[in-house]
């Protein structure tokens, strides 16, 4: 996690900040959440497992876009999934558009996360496509996402997705990187993986 300071970093492992969130679940964190900036980079992670466990979608929702301008890496800020965004994904797609017009980093890259979880099976729809693909920035976190959402694109979508790779419609890096990912996936053919592989760029 480059993006964080070091003494921001406690030690406390995952899987024991996953159990606190339980036990806090039943709670009433409203002074931790509304506690912010953290010091701590754990104590931003337990702020993302509390966050999945709302089940109130306005309210979750209204909690996860407070948080995000506070989000400072990829690690935080792809932990957030709360549970009751799957319920009422098309809720979703006006915070989405505001994230994806955000000047912060991560929370440009969680509305592409966003359409990566909830948008690319039975919620599909190809303008979603134009929304990442249309995406210009010079971050390394939003350009990995944006490959790992045309990665994924391309083995559950590909007669809609190859195009933007036959049709070098993506930003030089993000293309080539999609195209690594999508060969390194195993839901992508042999047949597919030779195809796109041919498209790789140079410049």
């Amino acid at each position: 996690m480059p993006t964080v300071a070091p003494e921001s970093v406690i030690g406390v492992r995952t899987p024991l900040l996953k159990a606190f969130a339980r036990e806090l679940r039943n709670t009433d964190v409203t002074d931790f959440l509304s506690d912010l900036p953290h010091t701590y980079y754990e104590e931003n992670n337990l702020h993302a497992f509390l966050l999945c466990d709302i089940k109130d979608f306005d309210l979750c929702l209204s909690l996860v876009e407070k948080f995000l301008p506070y989000v400072d890496n990829w690690a935080t800020c792809d932990s957030m999934r709360p549970k009751c965004f799957k319920k009422n994904p098309q809720g979703l797609l006006p915070f989405i558009n505001r994230c994806l017009a955000s000047k912060h980093t991560y929370t440009v890259r969680y509305g592409i996360g966003l359409l990566t979880s909830y948008f690319l099976d039975g919620e599909f729809d190809p303008s979603y496509l134009k929304w990442v693909g249309e995406l210009v920035s010079h971050e390394y976190y939003i350009n990995m996402m944006q490959a790992w959402y045309f990665a994924t694109a391309l083995a559950k979508q590909w007669e809609c997705t190859v195009g933007y790779i036959t049709e070098y419609k993506l930003p030089l890096w993000v293309h080539n990187k999609t195209i690594q990912k999508a060969v390194e996936s195993y839901r992508i053919t042999d047949e597919q993986k030779a195809y796109l592989k041919a498209f790789r760029r140079k410049n």
